[in-house]
Order: structure tokens, then sequence, then C-alpha cells
């Protein structure tokens, strides 16, 4: 075999007088001005040491070991699709502006490796790494970058609000390796307005009037036919050991919903929020003309309309659309929020949390887990709120020692709680029904 040195390639790389040298730095106007004829609606830079992004910087640079500089890019969406009533037009309308922002996305990418420019563009929303379901599955976080990059800032319905465009917007996020002369700062206010009509419009109370977010109301509607929602169904499937018990199950409506979503991409159930927000300078016009068409014409729709509503039984929920949308149809769903370990068990607590079944409640409760996961944590609820710290620390009124495969067990239905505490797999100390209210407090 010849030496690497007489092989043709070899040969021509080193035939290049001077050799290429990827550039350390990039001129800011041009990677702007790039970015813009891309068909970026905005961009912002932001550099990997930038404070706000400590906790997304091990995931940034697992995907691109060298990167030095985020690039935060903006496509505006056509705001009336995501305002109708009619979902299946804003869904189109989310898929096709995902699209055309990762075509951008791929152009800056193109037109950087032809600098010798090394970057990556991961994905707008879907796919992402489902491999680690239902942990973090994606590569970068849009909205912490974009905020850096001073694309917005995060209204109380968690969406990034553009100054021009408000929540009319898709993100995408591009690592590069070199660094550039000049980095985008913050904006300096909120575009939010606190107008509170996201918290009027989503139909299963996820958004708090005072900045609550209930992540779990939110996941097993808005996100039925993805994700977790999507395993629900397939295991309702599973489950029916005939074609008329599963139509006892699930409507034929539900079954073509399903049908449409793997066969045009998932659709969102609601997204209501991001719909009557009026923020933003080419959006508010409307909203301080006349308030009250505003409302006629983009709220009252979304709240009159006869629709199915997915909540866990028992859940926070269930209660706000009895309670608010009486005349839509409820289903018992779930979340798909699986535990697969201790550790995502206490990290995902505050996502299940509802503080509506712990409004009388001041409880502390210490948990020992053994076996194959050794932990100790104390968690206290405590009028609408959830403190979870590690190790045992003050006076508990409950505690409970358990073999840690035998409470994930529980938490997924495998093994019967009653039989877990005559086997001694769990022991309590203190009121058992400390523990059914523990249950509560949490959707499962």
């Amino acid at each position: 075999m010849a030496s690497l040195s007489e092989h043709p390639t070899v040969q021509a790389f080193q035939a290049r007088q001077p050799h290429e040298r990827p550039p350390t730095s990039v001129d800011q106007h041009w990677l702007r001005n790039l970015c813009l004829e891309s068909g970026a609606d905005d961009v912002g830079f932001v550099e990997i040491e930038r404070p706000e992004l400590e906790n997304e910087r091990s995931h940034i640079l697992a995907a691109l070991p060298h990167t030095r500089t985020l690039i935060s890019l903006v496509r505006r969406m056509n705001r009336e699709n995501i305002r109708t009533p009619a979902r299946s037009v804003a869904n189109v309308e989310f898929h096709h502006s995902s699209h055309d922002l990762e075509d951008v996305a791929r152009k800056i990418v193109a037109a950087l490796e032809q600098k010798n420019i090394r970057a990556i563009c991961p994905a707008v929303g879907f796919p992402q790494e489902m491999d680690r379901y239902p942990g973090r599955i994606w590569v970068v976080a849009h909205k912490p970058v974009a905020v850096a990059a001073g694309m917005g800032r995060m209204g109380i319905h968690r969406n990034v609000i553009h100054p021009r465009f408000g929540n009319f917007i898709l993100l995408e996020t591009i690592l590069m390796e070199a660094t550039i002369d000049s980095y985008s700062q913050p904006i300096d206010y909120n575009p939010c307005l606190e107008c509170k009509l996201c918290v009027a419009a989503c139909p299963v109370g996820a958004i708090g009037s005072d900045g609550h977010f209930d992540f779990s109301a939110c996941m097993t509607h808005n996100y039925r036919e993805f994700m977790g929602g999507f395993t629900d169904w397939v295991e309702k499937v599973a489950d029916s050991k005939d074609a008329a018990e599963y139509r006892e199950k699930v409507t034929p409506a539900e079954s073509a919903s399903m049908w449409q979503s793997l066969s045009f991409k998932a659709n969102y159930k609601a997204a209501y929020c991001m719909a009557v927000c009026p923020a933003g300078e080419d959006v508010i016009g409307p909203f301080l003309e006349n308030r009250k068409t505003y409302l006629q014409d983009v709220v009252k729709p979304l709240q009159n309309k006869e629709e199915i509503i997915y909540v866990t039984p028992g859940s926070d929920a269930e209660e706000h659309v009895k309670r608010r949308f009486p005349h839509k149809t409820i289903r018992h769903a779930h979340n798909g929020l699986r535990t697969p370990s201790i550790h995502s068990f206490l990290n995902g607590l505050p996502l299940v949390f509802q503080r509506e079944k712990a409004a009388d409640m001041d409880v502390a409760y210490h948990f020992t887990f053994t076996g194959q996961e050794k932990q100790e944590a104390t968690i206290i609820i405590r009028h609408k709120t959830l403190l979870i710290q590690k190790g045992l620390t003050g006076e508990a009124n409950l505690s409970i020692k358990v073999d840690s495969a035998t409470w994930l067990k529980i938490l997924n239905k495998k093994q019967n709680i009653i039989l877990a505490i005559l086997r001694r797999k769990l022991q309590l100390r203190g009121s058992p029904q400390l523990l059914q209210a523990f249950q509560r407090c949490f959707a499962t």
C-alpha cells in the first residue's frame, strides 16, 4: 500500500497554496447580512461564555465541541393562520414555518462551510433526540438563546415575544465554531403586556394569572398527539380486546385525528396562548384600537369552541374545564410522563404538581429510598407551593422508607401500594392519609 502522502487526495490538499485555514473570527455585519439574505426575519448573536447560557453550555458543546458562537434566528409566522379556530390551518402554518426556518438555517450553515467554518443547525422543533425521552430530548433550548441574543423576552405564557413580531415567531439556533467581532445583548424591556388574555384563553388553565405554569396540563392536552399522548393512545389500542372495546375508548374522530398527525405531522390541540397574544409593534394595533372587537374576533371563538379537552383524572386542569368551559368535552388521558428513576421522579415533581390540590396543605415528607438507588429527600407541600430538598431536613409529618425499585413500580402502576406495605417494601411513620394527600398533588 502506498504511503498516505502519495494518495491523490492528500497531494491535492497539500498543493493548495496557502493552506486554507478556518477563520477564528467573523465580521458581525457580514454574518448578519448572510442570515437576513438567507431568509431570517431577525437574527442575534451570543457568545458561548454568556452567563445566561450556563445550563445549556455542556449540551451545546456535546453537539459541537468547539462552539464559540450561537446564532439565534427568528422566522415570522402568518398571524391569522394561528388565530383561527380551525386548528388544521394553524398546524399547517406551524409546520410550514418550521420547514422554512430549517431551510434558512441550512443555507447559512452551507455558506459558513464554504468559508471553512464548522457549524450545525439542530431542529427547530421535531425531530429531536427521542432516545433520551422522557428526559431532555432537545439539543439546544432555543428560547434562552433567543432572549440572550435580544430577540425578545419571555411572556407569562412561556413564549418568546419579539418586540416587532410578537409571539408569532419560530426560533432556531445555529452553533458555530468561530467567534464574531460584536455580540448582541438582551432587550431592556419585556414586550409582554400582562393583559392575561393567554390566561383567559387556555382551555386547561395551564397559565396562572400570577405567572404559575402547569406543565402537565399543557402537555396532556396540547401535545396529545405527540410523545406521551401518542404512547397513551398506543396503550389503549394494545389493551383493547377487540375493535368494539377500542371504539368505547377512542371515538372515530380521535382515531382520524391521530391518523392525520401520523400522516401530516403531529397536530397541536390548542396553542391558544399564542393565538390571542396582542404584544408586538406589528401586532398590537387592533387590540389598542378596539379591545372589545379584538376579544370578540380573536379570543371568544377559541373560548366558545366545542372540542375535546384532554386532562389527567383528578387534576387541576379537569376542575378548570368544568368551571370555565362546561361546553367543552372532558376526556381522561395519561400524560405519558413515565418515571424511569428516582432522580427523574424528584426532578419531575414540579412539572406535575397540582397546586390547587395543595391549597390547604402544610406537610413535610421525608423520603428514604433504599436498594438500587439510595437517596434521601425532603418534600414540603405548603399552601400551593412545592419545595424539594436533598437529604432529610427538619421535622417530617410523614416519613416514607421504600425500596427504590418498588417505588418506581408503584408510580408506573406495576405494583399495588397496599401489597408493598404488607411486604414491608414500603414503610410509613405517620398517617397513611398524608401519603394519599401526597398522591393527589401530582398528576399521573
